[in-house]
Parts: C-alpha cells; sequence; structure tokens
C-alpha cells in the first residue's frame, strides 16, 4: 500500500495549473474580488426593496428597487469583464473547470439582472408584484450560488492570490 509521500498530487504536478495570480490589480489586490461586493450588495437590496414594497406599498421602496436593480446590472457588467479578462488571461485560472462553472452561472445571473431592470423600465411600482419579486428571488440564489462558486476557486484554489512563497513541491 502506498504511503502518503508515494502519493502524487496531479494539481501539483502540472505547474501552468499553479500560476493562478491576478492579472487585473491594483497594489496586487484584484479588481474582480473588490468589484463584485458592489453587484453582490445591490442584489439583495432590490429583493430587500421588492419586500418592503410588498409590505408597505410605499412608492419609494418600488423605486430604490428600480435603481438598486440598474446598479446591480451595471456593475455586474463590469466586474464581469475584469472577470472575464483574468478567465482568458490566465492560464491556470483558465485550465480549471470550477472557473467556467463560476463564469457560466455569472453570466446567467447578468442576464436575470438586466431583466429585472428590463422589466422596471418605465412604471417601476407595476412591475414589483409579481414579476419583479420573482426575478428578485431568482437573481438573488443566482448569486448565492455564483458568489459560493468564486469564493471556492479563491479559497479552495487560491485563484487570483498572490502566494508569497510556494507550495510544498513546486519549487521551480
Amino acid at each position: 500500500m502506498p504511503t502518503q509521500q508515494d502519493l502524487n498530487d496531479p494539481v501539483d504536478e502540472n505547474r501552468a495549473l499553479q500560476a493562478t495570480e491576478s492579472k487585473i490589480a491594483i497594489a496586487g489586490h484584484p479588481l474582480h474580488a473588490m468589484l463584485v461586493a458592489f453587484p453582490i450588495a445591490l442584489t439583495m437590496s432590490v429583493l430587500g426593496a421588492d419586500l418592503l414594497y410588498w409590505w408597505t406599498a410605499d412608492a419609494f421602496w418600488a423605486r430604490a428597487a428600480g435603481w438598486a436593480t440598474f446598479g446591480a446590472f451595471l456593475m455586474g457588467v463590469i466586474a464581469g469583464i475584469t472577470g472575464t479578462i483574468e478567465l482568458l488571461m490566465v492560464q491556470g485560472i483558465r485550465n480549471r473547470s470550477a472557473s467556467w462553472t463560476h463564469f457560466i452561472l455569472a453570466v446567467m445571473l447578468l442576464s436575470v439582472l438586466g431583466a429585472n431592470w428590463g422589466v422596471r423600465v418605465g412604471d417601476y411600482e407595476a412591475a414589483v408584484l409579481p414579476l419583479g419579486l420573482l426575478i428578485s428571488v431568482l437573481a438573488a440564489g443566482l448569486t448565492a450560488v455564483t458568489g459560493w462558486h468564486g469564493g471556492k476557486l479563491v479559497f479552495d484554489y487560491q485563484i487570483g492570490t498572490k502566494l508569497s512563497h510556494p507550495r510544498p513541491g513546486t519549487e521551480p
């Protein structure tokens, strides 16, 4: 029976997978990671504003949800552009299937956010119930799943992070 030292980690053996440092960063901080906080927070705010409109019937909440939807979509597109550039530029990111799963989920989420914004243009109050609220619930769920996959890339694979010292067994 092989010992732990006899086993080889296929990820550690493939050096191309180790190159996962962000190419689009400010002072070592990846832009994509900084930007995604905005669409995440705004998407959840849309759901909250929709629920408050449903509860209070105050037009303020419908208007707030409309603007938050626009902000979530716009910031999502900006975050998506930086993430797509990272995906295409960094081989260690591109080689991982989990990166593509995150990318596909993010594109789906942007489509839902765009649809949510589209139904609200014009008459923001009439758009909330029931369609706007249903789309907001879908967007919030997709945000949770997409964010979970993005976090998995960072925490499990160290995607976009700068390793201060190489992993054991990966020294050049």
